[in-house]
């Protein structure tokens, strides 16, 4: 019996999965959709999804309970958490309902469920099926690491594969890793009444230090204790578990591992494809093409930033690149990426240190507090911040925001960083009051005019300022 052939297989079918496939069948290419495990990815399933659902939940209670402040008086919630976890559930199923099997088959293409490995250059096996591919992208996606973290594996603990399953909440909880899911992990169960540790150097070591102060300062008023170290040895005492620090040891019911990911390649066999990786990733050029000609990867199995919004777009790149003429860059230096805490921390471009790093003298911030939007003080949302980085004539290098709704905001920025804007170009357009986005055009109002008003240009304004009165 021979092969199936196809145009273009994907492994993988999570966000970068989905998002190229869709665009292959658009094309009018014969496509295969191969995953070992459940369409959809990290992002459906133990990611994006289940933990947006419980921040959901978790800000009610916090609200509820915070509510006397605002004149209105309640009892204090009672977390009832099997009703909580069916909550994530039905937003997990919901978002699901339009990846299932069937429902990408009715799109146009077929699907195959199992592990996959490579047979040759262009066969490849997926359960007890083979088939051949003109064109083949890997987008397998990656894994949570686990540190080398002496008694570890002595104890249970808990990743984000399987903490979104939990039908009752610990009393106390410890959180190895100040990242995004360190964080909004430790904000959310905080929020439902457990007490968190959260051992890390540093919260949210790739925002802004601003930023990351802010975060902290709200964690530590909202109950999280936060060990600014590293985690050296853990061990299992009764019913307990300890971890400490160099100088610190701290007991809790539960423990997460929150301590990034790494790009998920074994078993693929890739070699039988003479493709080349690292222990780290899957490795591409700029076009997304591996060493293997008719081979590309796209999304967290490249081992860079892992972003859900980052992989779709990539795996659209790379279609596009297997199965159109010509090619494009599958890496932009235009990344947003959000922290979903409350409040929100979003970020864009260049930080102030790698701007300094680049350009060396030629770089300006500006920095607007939340105090001075008037959106933010009705909703009581004053700690926070907008913060842009230019060069030293304006044009727009990077920005953070961090407030209630940064995710959204932020587009406003990337729009400006994709089109090379200075700020003078944001400050132009008529923003709607009140907004958070009036803090933008406030803020760069402000660096505009001291940008027009330095050097000679700004001895020009002011002379011809005097001679028109």
């Amino acid at each position: 019996m021979s092969d199936q052939e196809y145009d273009f297989a994907v492994i993988g079918a999570g966000a970068a999965g989905l998002i190229a496939a869709d665009f292959a069948v658009k094309l009018g290419a014969r496509v295969v959709m191969l995953e070992k495990d459940r369409i959809g990815g990290d992002c459906t399933w133990t990611g994006c999804v289940p933990s947006k659902a419980l921040l959901k939940v978790a800000k009610v209670a916090h609200n509820v309970r915070s509510s006397a402040q605002y004149g209105i008086v309640t009892q204090p919630p009672r977390v009832d958490m099997p009703q909580v976890r069916e909550y994530l559930r039905a937003a997990i199923d919901h978002i699901y309902a339009s990846t299932t099997p069937d429902a990408l088959r009715a799109k146009g293409m077929d699907v195959m469920l199992g592990p996959v490995q490579f047979l040759d250059a262009h066969t490849l096996q997926c359960g007890d099926q083979r088939l051949r591919a003109r064109k083949i992208l890997v987008a397998t996606g990656a894994a949570p690491v686990i540190p080398d973290i002496p008694g570890l594996d002595q104890v249970p603990f808990s990743t984000y594969l399987d903490f979104f399953d939990r039908d009752q909440l610990p009393e106390s909880l410890i959180i190895i890793g100040g990242g995004p899911i360190g964080v909004e992990m430790a904000q959310a169960y905080q929020r439902l009444g457990v007490q968190v540790t959260v051992f890390a150097d540093r919260l949210l070591p790739k925002d802004e230090p601003e930023a990351s102060t802010t975060i902290q300062r709200i964690l530590e008023r909202e109950g999280v204790r936060v060990v600014q170290a590293r985690a050296q040895g853990v061990e299992r005492l009764a019913e307990l578990i300890r971890v400490r620090s160099r100088n610190i040891s701290v007991d809790a019911e539960a423990l997460l591992v929150a301590a990034g990911r790494v790009s998920k390649l074994e078993g693929l066999n890739l070699a039988a494809a003479h493709i080349r990786y690292t222990s780290s990733s899957l490795t591409v050029n700029d076009k997304l093409c591996t060493s293997a000609s008719h081979v590309y990867g796209a999304g967290d199995v490249l081992g860079g930033e892992q972003f859900s919004h980052l992989a779709g777009w990539q795996g659209f790149q790379a279609a596009r690149n297997a199965l159109l003429p010509g090619s494009n860059s599958g890496f932009s230096t235009v990344v947003p990426h959000v922290t979903f805490s409350d409040p929100e921390v979003a970020q864009v471009g260049l930080l102030e240190s790698e701007a300094r790093d680049q350009h060396s003298n030629d770089v300006h911030t500006g920095t607007w507090p939340l105090g001075r939007i008037d959106r933010a003080v009705c909703d009581n949302d004053l700690d926070g911040f907008i913060k842009v980085v230019t060069t030293n004539d304006g044009l727009l290098l990077g920005a953070t925001i961090v407030a209630e709704g940064a995710g959204e905001t932020i587009i406003e920025f990337v729009y400006a960083l994709q089109k090379k804007m200075k700020v003078s170009d944001m400050a132009s357009p008529i923003h709607p009051y009140p907004t958070y986005t009036s803090g933008i055009q406030m803020l760069a109002t402000e660096m505009a005019i001291k940008y027009a008003m330095t050097g000679f240009s700004g001895t020009l304004i002011r002379t011809a300022s005097k001679a028109w009165r």
